[in-house]
């Protein structure tokens, strides 16, 4: 169900939910210790989810994850280990997830593609949210605001 995507030291850097094989039941892929908590759940017809919110808490939170959901098109995902270093170039496609756990990324966007992006919270704006690992390419880069 998962492909691994590790740094050289051992270090989880992504996990890749591929569409498709995906156990009945809920299916948590993060570890319970991960300040965002990623599930894929499969229903079948008829189940139900019972109706419920979720409490406030004072939370703090060190290390950003975010979460990527290919809805349709074609990506390459670069994963970097902490320093920037390149680990690993994975292709995604339309239905396929990728959890950033660790390290940095980018993305190749290889045909028109429509991306859900989940990460913690508030946005404070490209200057405070991202560390660049890479240099500017002029008109290549998407990612005015995310």
């Amino acid at each position: 169900m998962l492909d691994r995507i590790t740094s050289p030291e051992g270090t989880l850097l992504a996990l890749v939910a591929r569409s498709g094989d995906t156990p009945p039941g809920v299916n948590f892929i993060s570890d319970p210790g991960y300040p965002l908590q990623v599930a894929v759940n499969v229903y079948a017809s008829g189940d139900a989810v019972r109706a419920h919110r979720h409490p406030d808490r004072d939370l703090h939170i060190s290390t950003i994850q975010e979460v990527l959901h290919i809805d349709s098109g074609r990506v390459i995902a670069d994963i970097m280990d902490h320093s920037g270093a390149l680990v690993q170039s994975v292709p995604l496609s339309g239905g396929d997830t990728i959890f950033f756990i660790a390290g940095g990324h980018g993305l190749r966007i290889l045909e028109k593609t429509k991306i859900i992006e989940v990460k913690q919270g508030p946005y404070r704006g490209i200057s405070a949210d991202k560390v660049y690992l890479d240099p500017p390419v002029k008109g290549k880069d998407a990612g005015v605001r995310g």
